[in-house]
């Protein structure tokens, strides 16, 4: 009887013996692997064990194998829970507030950069643009309290300038997405535009110079040569920001929030946050938790199927 292998068998492990010698071969650079390797599996994979509190009732005294099981009790007590559209809808207008002025503000700062051919004028906005985004939440939220205090903060001195009464911005929930995403422009356009610098300083030379030959002009040499350029790297970063679309840190809404503002600042993560340490509600913030990171996996698969369906850059 002839035995025939299946296709493709002799080439594929052709090339798993290849690069099985590559790594061999370069064993002393792939040990540079394993302190982020431990890490990953310690932070991100370990803690996934825990996951299985938001289905039990559980007791530290017991431990989670020790704790009953639930099911999705915890589950069903959010969905019915008179604060589940507060949340979600406070969550989703920050977050979409967010990404409509943080994503393409670090594109024009980028472009814009580029465009600077004066040397030490050039490092100065740099320095200043990227500064802020070292600036530690604590001191960054006090930072803004102070400038928005309606008495003796910069912002209503220069609003009373021009014969207005000044502001609590603080105090009125209405204000307070747009202070939050405001405060993360100022603190995160300049750091993320970085990233498309470095991918604008792969864009060959010899294209602008055909550019100006054939009589373009600036901004035409942007919209023909900068921006297609960028535009796989727009894509990547505009699939991760969706797939976070419903999680707002809670450290700075949590620092700037007040009684007065709770009905537009109460997000989810501020509410996992309470329930879970201050109120020691461990199962059902882990469920809360659970299910706002499935919400934002969902969002993450559908934006890279619609990504990989319209053009050729996606995730996988």
């Amino acid at each position: 009887m002839d035995y025939h292998k299946p296709a493709g068998f002799g080439s594929n492990s052709i090339r798993a013996n290849r690069k099985l010698r590559g790594i061999l071969q370069n064993w002393q650079l792939y040990t540079f692997l394993i302190p982020a390797l431990v890490w990953v599996i310690m932070f991100r994979y370990s803690p996934m064990y825990g996951v299985q509190i938001a289905f039990r009732d559980y007791s530290a005294a017991r431990g989670i194998w020790g704790s009953n099981w639930v099911g999705l009790r915890h589950f069903i007590r959010f969905f019915n829970s008179y604060y589940f559209f507060e949340l979600i809808r406070n969550t989703a207008v920050i977050s979409l507030y967010n990404l409509l002025l943080t994503f393409p503000l670090p594109i024009l700062v980028a472009l814009t950069i580029n465009e600077v051919k004066n040397g030490p004028f050039k490092k100065i906005v740099q320095t200043a643009s990227y500064a802020p985004y070292f600036i530690s939440t604590v001191v960054m939220c006090s930072i803004i309290l102070i400038f928005l205090n309606p008495t003796t903060g910069i912002i209503n001195r220069l609003i009373m300038v021009f014969g207005n009464e000044a502001v609590d911005f603080m105090s009125k929930a209405a204000w307070f997405p747009t202070v939050y995403v405001l405060s993360n422009v100022w603190q995160g356009t300049g750091w993320g535009s970085i990233i498309y610098l470095a991918s604008l300083s792969g864009v060959d030379e010899q294209l602008h110079e055909a550019a100006m030959i054939d009589g373009a002009t600036k901004l035409q040499r942007i919209r023909n040569i900068n921006i297609p350029h960028i535009v796989p790297t727009m894509i990547i970063l505009l699939i991760l920001n969706s797939g976070s679309i419903l999680s707002v840190g809670h450290e700075k809404v949590y620092l700037l929030q007040n009684a007065l503002n709770t009905d537009t600042s109460e997000v989810i993560s501020t509410y996992v946050y309470k329930s879970g340490l201050i109120n020691a509600q461990y199962s059902f913030s882990s469920a809360v938790g659970l299910f706002n990171s499935i919400i934002n996996l969902i969002v993450l698969v559908i934006v890279n199927t619609i990504a990989r369906k319209v053009g050729e850059d996606s995730l996988w």
